[in-house]
């Protein structure tokens, strides 16, 4: 059986579920194939699986008559429906739902889209975000909707021994947009570096082919503002399988992943960092709910309440026992609610309830 997964482009939490799931899913004899639209970027990091990037109707044509697939899951792009079946597309169509931004902004997009599901479509497909399940529940309460949590493969990445930093790393992951809040992370940065520990380093990943020049001046301004120039490292576009050594790093340094956004439909990069004994401190940004327990398997922080940040960072950082015990539950808690064989079996309960 070959699936064919649709986004517009090979970045972010979508490409990261995409090569996660090819290996559940191929545990299964199901052969996945990836179509993006555009590549803003050189770097593709490796999917393990046949990978289109083409934005082409003709092209696009051809991609689904040669794949012969069982179905199309097409992740956010709702107008693709509506264009994959005037393209000839015959089989099972799903709508997937991978964030969507801010909760206004994800009701006004799945109120669109919930039409053309319902007349080109054969379902919704979602991880189990708390406001997107309600908003389904409000607005398509008869439109067949498919909750799986999403996946992480644990064996392909995870911890990696390396030399100690000499200084405690605090880490940022994200584009340098408004929904990631990166403002917020550069003031707890120097709330914690003036005020806790001189010699704290601010490590931020980021890929620089997402951002708006008006948003990255401002950007630009805040860090220098703030005169952190010294203390923060900002990385662009590292290839995936390089940062399980970063995340590993971080964690043995002392330091943590803070997440700040304000909205996140599941969160892959805190996943990550956990699965690599990286503690995380984050704002309770929807998504991740079902990877953060507070004092458990992480620590949350009110958004905008940057005191509050500070207060449980420093807890993170000077309580050990309390850190060696977030990072083990951490690991157990990812492999127990996100492991491949519970993917790849919800995902085969789905295709065989439309008939597949």
């Amino acid at each position: 059986m070959n699936i064919l997964f649709v986004y517009f482009i090979p970045s972010g939490g979508v490409e990261t579920l995409n090569r996660h799931r090819i290996v559940a899913l191929k545990k299964k004899n199901i052969q996945c194939h990836f179509l993006y639209y555009n590549k803003m970027r050189e770097l593709v990091n490796n999917h393990e699986g046949t990978t289109f990037i083409t934005n082409n109707d003709n092209e696009i044509r051809k991609i689904l008559k040669d794949g012969n697939y069982s179905a199309v899951i097409l992740t956010s792009d709702y107008n693709g429906l509506h264009r994959f079946r005037k393209l000839g597309y015959r089989g099972k169509l799903f709508l997937e739902i991978q964030g969507l931004g801010s909760q206004d902004i994800a009701k006004s997009e799945l109120k669109k889209a919930i039409p053309l599901v319902v007349r080109y479509g054969d379902g919704i497909l979602s991880s189990k975000t708390p406001h997107i399940m309600k908003i389904l529940d409000d607005f398509a309460p008869s439109c067949p909707r498919f909750i799986i949590n999403n996946c992480f493969d644990t064996s392909k990445f995870s911890y990696i021994p390396a030399q100690k930093s000499n200084h405690v790393i605090i880490a940022w992951i994200g584009r340098i947009e408004d929904n990631k809040n990166w403002k917020e992370f550069l003031q707890i940065g120097y709330n914690l570096i003036n005020g806790y520990n001189a010699n704290i380093k601010l490590y931020m990943f980021e890929d620089n082919t997402l951002s708006n020049s008006i948003e990255r001046q401002r950007f630009q301004q805040l860090i220098a503002h703030l005169n952190l120039e010294k203390s923060l490292t900002i990385f662009s576009n590292i290839p995936n399988d390089k940062m399980a050594e970063y995340y590993s790093v971080i964690g043995d340094s002392g330091g943590f992943l803070c997440s700040t956004s304000k909205v996140e439909g599941f969160g892959y990069a805190i996943v990550e960092a956990m699965s690599c004994r990286c503690p995380v401190l984050t704002t309770d940004s929807d998504g991740v709910k079902n990877s953060i327990i507070h004092n458990q398997t992480g620590k949350f922080y009110r958004i905008g309440n940057t005191i509050e940040a500070v207060k449980e960072a420093t807890e993170l950082m000077e309580n050990d026992q309390l850190r060696e015990h977030i990072r083990s539950t951490a690991l157990d808690h990812i492999k127990l609610q996100f492991n491949l064989e519970q993917y790849s079996q919800q995902f085969i309960n789905m295709l065989e309830s439309v008939g597949v």
